[in-house]
């Protein structure tokens, strides 16, 4: 079986500037990161590898700077890193991201040694974008069954069973068959530290293998900013235009203040 990672390097929160003429976030000198939550991801990949003798392949999408995420995936365990990276890919909204990781999978897929049913896992959203969308809309470009805010995991056959965090305190779970796709939660997991020894292996031995457009068979139409149907016209940090108010009293007192002050702002 294979599973597929679908990992983002992000910039570092804290270092967050914005391109006031573009709309768009400046990475250029900015600290780039692993997104936090696709660590859970594939912490979570990573032991269903051992538990089922899975190859598991981490996929990014991004400049060539992007490697170093794979690097750090194949530190972890990772089996094998490939880097969507063209300048075709540039200013892909989440539709032509999904479309281009869903090309990568069918290519990886048909160029297999044996018809493997394969898994993917995302995590649930990026800290730059925070949409949550791509793990859904790749799942539909795949056509197969997606199961997001996933907790609990458990493989039997070619099936899968799913705890799925449905409210805050309830839990449903859903079955479903292979191929499939999965999105995590933070608290699925505590992600580990790559060794020394995968350190060196990642950087020494193992290769990220690049794709481009043309590896893909791409139709230009579909990827970057040609094939995204959406696009950003303004994007800023909020100013503050009145100070937070503290509420003291009694449960009643307070609850009658916050309706209060609900009222008179016109919430409702």
């Amino acid at each position: 079986m294979k599973i597929f990672v679908c990992i983002k390097q992000v910039p570092g929160v804290s270092e967050v500037k914005i391109d006031p003429k573009t709309n768009t976030l400046v990475r250029e000198g900015i600290l780039s990161i692993l997104n936090p939550n696709d660590r859970n991801a594939l912490e979570l990949a990573l032991v269903l590898q051992e538990k089922y003798k899975a190859e598991v392949i981490a996929l990014s999408m991004g400049p060539p700077q992007a490697e170093e995420v794979l690097r750090e995936a194949l530190a972890m365990g990772v089996d094998k890193g490939y880097l969507l990276s063209d300048k075709a890919f540039a200013g892909a909204d989440t539709l032509a991201t999904s479309h281009t990781l869903a090309l990568a999978i069918k290519k990886i897929v048909k160029e297999s040694v044996f018809a493997e049913k394969y898994l993917i896992i995302c995590g649930a959203q990026a800290v730059d974008g925070d949409t949550g969308q791509v793990p859904p809309e790749l799942a539909e470009e795949l056509g197969i069954p997606q199961i997001t805010y996933a907790q609990n995991i458990d493989i039997s056959g070619d099936s899968i069973i799913v705890e799925r965090k449905f409210r805050a305190t309830e839990i449903v779970v859903i079955e479903t068959k292979l191929p499939a796709l999965i999105s995590v939660l933070v608290d699925i997991n505590k992600p580990r530290y790559p060794s020394m020894a995968g350190i060196m292996r990642a950087y020494e031995k193992a290769n990220v293998i690049y794709f481009d457009s043309n590896a893909l068979n791409a139709d230009n139409s579909k990827i970057g900013l040609n094939g995204s149907m959406t696009e950003v016209k303004k994007i800023f940090f909020p100013e503050r235009k009145v100070n937070p108010v503290m509420l003291e009293g009694s449960t009643e007192e307070i609850v009658k203040k916050l309706c209060q002050y609900l009222k008179d702002d016109k919430i409702f």
